[in-house]
């Protein structure tokens, strides 16, 4: 496809998103990648017609599906050897058992001998293998002729196995009636004829919601393929979402900052204030604790004690001014004749002193 070719933006990218969904792992390609990388798209578009859903390529994968056709049939017959195996040995458990509780009857015991003779002759010539040569001898110099002369005679062996196919075929009907209760467990009350006729069915059953839970598997990775687109677009979208709001952040920060301190100053100064009355009222609670009505009353009669004798005091201190004031005024001539009376007064003082000891004397 040439580019020129290439398909309309709209269908031609739900094609090749359709596409890297169904043929191809997840890659989240968006229509903008797509549309970027034309070239890109040519290529998936080509390779879509080479590839089937699960990657192979178309030759590979037409040979796988011969492969697993070739492992389900050979898978199918070993199943069916190995069930019969399984089968014959639970049979011969049962037998053991029957044998150690009660006697077995002389037809029981002849068909188990006869089946443990037969199986073990079978087994041990299995390990000797083709009765090729071989360059040592095998150990007590058996060889495959030798055991099979231990074979039970050929009448005994005729009737072991037409017994056993009875045995067996009765085995595998319990087998497929308690698979068949399991699935359905209303049929445990039907009766045999009615619970061949639904294990005739079972098998169709069992296909069928097989295909149902492969095709639910099928819708739950075309889900989870949906999930992972849409999760890688809601990613892109909240990306885009935080980009936007770091932007409106970044404009918007410094009016939404100085309303914010506003708001917190505000809030702040009102704390404040209720601390500021909280102390307030916790000092006041303090006080009135302290102080009782008759401390009161004692408190104001001392007071006013003390007031009455502040004012007597302020009352002295103004008349003193006033004497200070008054000698203030008379000036030099005053402190000349306060001189001469405190001369005068020592003098007479000093004279008194020495009359009172001369009348001592004399006395």
């Amino acid at each position: 496809m040439a580019s020129g070719d290439f398909c309309l933006p709209g269908e031609g990218m739900e094609i090749v998103q359709q596409v890297c969904s169904k043929q191809f792992p997840p890659c989240n390609l968006s229509e903008e990648d797509l549309l970027q990388n034309p070239c890109f798209s040519q290529l998936l578009l080509s390779l879509s017609q080479h590839v089937d859903e699960s990657g192979l390529s178309l030759s590979l994968a037409k040979e796988q599906a011969e492969a697993w056709k070739e492992v389900r049939l050979h898978k199918t017959t070993w199943l069916r050897f190995e069930i019969l195996q399984r089968v014959i040995q639970e049979l011969l458990v049962d037998y053991y058992v029957k044998k150690q509780d009660t006697n077995l009857a002389f037809e029981d015991k002849k068909f188990l001998e006869t089946l443990e003779h037969r199986l073990l002759v079978t087994e041990l010539t299995q390990i000797l293998g083709p009765g090729q040569r071989r360059e040592t001898p095998l150990l007590l110099g058996l060889e495959k002729v030798d055991l099979l002369e231990l074979m039970p005679p050929a009448e005994d062996f005729v009737w072991m196995r037409a017994r056993l196919q009875l045995e067996v075929e009765e085995q595998l009907k319990r087998k497929c009636f308690t698979l068949l209760c399991y699935h359905d467990p209303s049929s445990d009350a039907d009766s045999e004829t009615v619970k061949a006729a639904k294990m005739w069915k079972l098998a169709e059953v069992m296909v069928a919601e097989k295909q149902k839970c492969q095709d639910a598997q099928s819708q739950q990775k075309e889900q989870l393929v949906l999930l992972e687109k849409k999760s890688a677009t809601y990613s892109q979208v909240l990306l885009r979402c935080l980009a936007l709001l770091q932007r409106l952040l970044q404009e918007h920060r410094l009016q939404a900052q100085s309303e914010l301190d506003r708001i917190n100053a505000q809030y702040l100064e009102v704390k404040c204030s209720a601390m500021i009355l909280k102390l307030r009222m916790e000092e006041l609670k303090i006080v009135s604790d302290t102080y009782t009505a008759e401390k009161v009353e004692v408190h104001r009669v001392i007071r006013d004690r003390l007031e009455a004798g502040i004012r007597l005091q302020e009352q002295d201190m103004q008349k003193s001014r006033q004497v200070l004031n008054t000698y203030e005024v008379l000036g030099e001539e005053f402190d000349r004749l306060v001189k001469e009376y405190t001369q005068l007064k020592q003098a007479t003082e000093n004279k008194r002193w020495a009359l009172q000891e001369f009348s001592k004397a004399y006395c």
